[in-house]
């Protein structure tokens, strides 16, 4: 059944009006526009839908049963509109959102807060290494994404937004604990635990130790900052990790250690493709990030966390 929006429209007001030419008015279209447009609606269900008598439309029992079905269409797409106008002012609508691991110790809250004051907003988050944000990323599967260190051979448009340190941890009882500083070659006994290969914080301390001819003795490497920290707390090495996993409080029994060139800077970054235009619930979010992270900042609740 081939049925245009249109012509349904024509016979709500067919409806309405009980005349072609009233329905045709209301409409603003010519009369035999109308009866064309009609006569196509009653062909295309196969049953009359209407007789004239005397002048008055008198609606059949198919023509019943199509004015329920047109009034249903239509509050369906009054709700359509209105729900567009919303999402015209980011206010609803689904954002889908991929970060990397280490993100998950400020990005839900953020996300948190942008929803609390959009209540139709539903979120879609998903907590990955580098390697699977990226291959999303490529796949183009999701509004924003969220990382350290974007892959440089995509056209990206990526906006940092908030530091992303690197600190080096250690258990409290370590005897480098108690030095004001440290120096590298210092470490020539001490064994590392290290993020997997391919992530932010492995790539930018892979970095570090090849400018400064340094080759770190690793004892094993994991795929989670809380692992690692629990790792380290356990005495089986020392490791570089986000500042932001370095919460005040949230790990007594480690300190960090003052290792020469750290911390080590860089940025988180809220990342598209170049381009993908943002809807206008995309682009709110991300102002409210940017935002929304200089609170973060000023707080200093983020060890070695600086603005």
């Amino acid at each position: 059944m081939n049925v245009t929006f249109r012509q349904l429209q024509l016979f709500r007001a067919l409806v309405s009006t009980g005349s072609i030419s009233g329905a045709a008015k209301e409409a603003n279209v010519t009369q035999p526009t109308a009866s064309v447009h009609l006569r196509d609606l009653s062909e295309a269900v196969g049953l009359p839908l209407y007789e004239v008598i005397g002048r008055k439309v008198f609606l059949t029992e198919a023509g019943r049963e199509l004015a329920k079905a047109a009034r249903g269409v239509q509050v369906e797409w009054d709700s359509f509109e209105q729900n567009i106008q919303t999402m015209r002012g980011g206010e609803s609508g689904m954002l889908k959102v991929s970060m990397v691991n280490t993100a998950q110790y400020f990005a839900p809250r953020l996300l948190g807060s942008f929803c609390a004051s959009r209540p139709g907003v539903d979120v879609s988050m998903v907590l990955l290494n580098r390697d699977g944000v990226i291959e999303r990323l490529r796949q183009n599967n999701d509004d924003l994404y969220i990382m350290s260190r974007p892959p440089a051979d995509l056209a990206l448009s990526a906006t940092a937004f908030m530091p992303n340190p690197l600190v080096v941890v250690a258990p409290a009882n370590h005897r480098l604990a108690k030095q004001p500083a440290v120096l590298l070659n210092e470490l020539g006994d001490v064994r590392f635990i290290t993020r997997e290969r391919g992530s932010g914080t492995r790539l930018a301390a892979d970095d570090y130790f090849r400018q400064r001819g340094f080759d770190p003795s690793v004892r094993f490497e994991l795929g989670s900052n809380e692992a690692i920290l629990e790792a380290v707390a356990g005495g089986m090495g020392i490791a570089i990790v986000s500042a932001h996993a370095m919460r005040k409080g949230a790990h007594p029994g480690l300190v960090t250690l003052p290792l020469e060139g750290f911390p080590l800077q860089s940025s988180w970054q809220i990342v598209h493709p170049s381009g993908r235009r943002l809807s206008p619930l995309a682009a709110a979010f991300k102002a409210h990030l940017i935002s929304a992270a200089k609170e973060i900042v000023g707080s200093k609740e983020i060890v070695g966390l600086v603005s």
